[in-house]
């Protein structure tokens, strides 16, 4: 596809464009007329249409030079066209560029300005063309992935989302513990659902654990289970998370907040597959896969003595890296839309939609919250919209249709879904937090910044 054809009808003309662009390796041909060149452009040989504007010397006007541009469009919409003219011309050949012609050359030319318009014209079809083999072979890759494996529904159409996921159910079918990093909020969760749906254990149990949720002193209780009397107020036997995974996959989230206490019983369990409900010595053996997340750098952690090497190594041995959502801006519009038809659905009516504004403040926006602020966003959009058409405004932006204002320090939108999900949980910060993926220190600090007080903090 890197042919020139040439349309002129005047021999000496095309002759001289022909020498010109053999000269300089441009391989190149000629149509004396639009009809030959129209059936040359149809066998998709050609990369670049350099045309006259008249082809009979009865007409000045343009009118046979505008119809094959058109047909030339027609049959290929990306096709550049380079238009040749006179300066009877050139008001029509300036209204075709409106049109979408690449550019328009004055007869006579300049041999340097020609010959630098079509190779970088040239080189503009080459760049489109592997644009669209790539993008072809990523949607084959993406749509072979979908039939193949069970992705729990997730929605994503960037590359960088695409090469977890890939990566995610090549490495699902092996036992190797999995460590998820990434920011809070970017779906760390959703792609260890995907993980244990297409491993062997995917009929077993899946139990989740948010560690940053828990106070010390209940981490290992919840994690290897207690003997009644264990502790102050332990009355009956406890079964940790361990033995309620027998056979399948244990999903800790937040592990860099795990004491060391419980890092010493961690890497017992990785190590030997055993563990000891707390009160008792009695070893025991639980089969589970451990997948772990967190959005803390575990090797600054090891640095300063937080978290144990030896662990860490036992824990990562594949590492899913789950990109924060500014830096995957292709997913935004269609998680966006996929929320929209899911809350269309559920309230009945006319279906909710965007306006062009509000797409655009969704794009600009820079997501500290991640995928998890998007959804909150657009459900809240979706409660407070008085119509079915969500403004910046009713997302919680400024009303400009920019997102640089967004989520400031008291941000109504943010205070109300931290609320939300407070009411949720019937006021429980330790429930609250863990359905965040915060500490409960950490949902503490958001809720003084956001100004939200409980009459009476429960007892956790």
């Amino acid at each position: 596809m890197s042919r020139v054809l040439i349309v002129e009808d005047q021999p000496a003309v095309a002759h001289a464009l022909e020498v010109l662009f053999g000269l300089h390796d441009i391989p190149c041909e000629v149509a004396p007329g639009p009809e030959r060149a129209i059936e040359r452009v149809a066998t998709g040989e050609i990369g670049l249409v350099v045309q006259d504007m008249n082809f009979s010397r009865s007409s000045t006007s343009g009118a046979e030079g505008i119809d094959l541009f058109r047909a030339v469009r027609r049959i290929d919409p990306e096709m550049p066209v380079l238009l040749m003219t006179a300066w009877t011309s050139l008001e029509t050949a300036v209204a075709l560029v409106r049109e979408g012609a690449a550019d328009y050359v004055a007869k006579p030319w300049d041999d340097d300005k020609l010959l630098a318009g079509v190779r970088n014209l040239l080189q503009l079809r080459r760049l489109q063309a592997e644009n669209l083999r790539l993008h072809s072979e990523r949607s084959a890759s993406r749509a072979a992935i979908a039939r193949a494996y069970d992705l729990r529904g997730i929605v994503y159409e960037s590359d960088a989302m695409h090469r977890v996921v890939s990566l995610a159910v090549q490495v699902a079918a092996s036992d190797v513990p999995i460590l998820i990093t990434g920011p809070n909020g970017a779906g760390k969760e959703k792609i260890a659902e995907i993980v244990q749906a297409n491993s062997r254990r995917r009929d077993r149990p899946f139990i989740r654990m948010n560690v940053g949720a828990l106070p010390d002193e209940l981490l290992e209780s919840e994690l290897f289970g207690a003997e009644a009397g264990a502790y102050t107020g332990s009355r009956r036997l406890r079964i940790g998370r361990f033995e309620a995974a027998d056979g399948g996959t244990l999903f800790l989230d937040e592990i860099g907040n795990l004491s060391p206490a419980g890092q010493v019983k961690m890497l017992r369990v990785l190590q030997n597959k055993e563990f000891e409900r707390l009160g008792s010595n009695e070893p025991r053996r639980a089969d589970v896969r451990v997948i772990c997340a967190t959005n803390a750098d575990l090797k600054e952690a090891i640095v300063a003595g937080r978290f144990r090497e030896d662990l860490y190594f036992r824990l990562n041995v594949i590492e899913l890296a789950v990109p924060a959502l500014a830096d995957r801006r292709d997913d935004i519009l269609p998680l966006a839309m996929s929320v929209l038809e899911e809350l269309s659905q559920s309230r009945g009516g006319e279906p909710l939609r965007l306006t062009p504004e509000a797409e655009r403040a969704l794009l600009t926006h820079p997501w500290p919250g991640n995928v998890r602020e998007l959804f909150n966003r657009i459900q809240r959009a979706a409660v407070v919209a008085a119509h079915p058409t969500l403004t910046p405004v009713d997302l919680g932006f400024d009303g400009t249709g920019g997102g640089a204002s967004a989520v400031s320090p008291a941000d109504p939108g943010e205070k109300g879904a931290v609320e939300e999900v407070l009411l949720r949980n019937g006021g429980s910060v330790s429930r609250a937090a863990a359905e965040l993926n915060l500490s409960r220190q950490a949902f503490y600090r958001k809720m003084e910044r956001l100004g939200i007080v409980l009459e009476r903090r429960p007892r956790e």
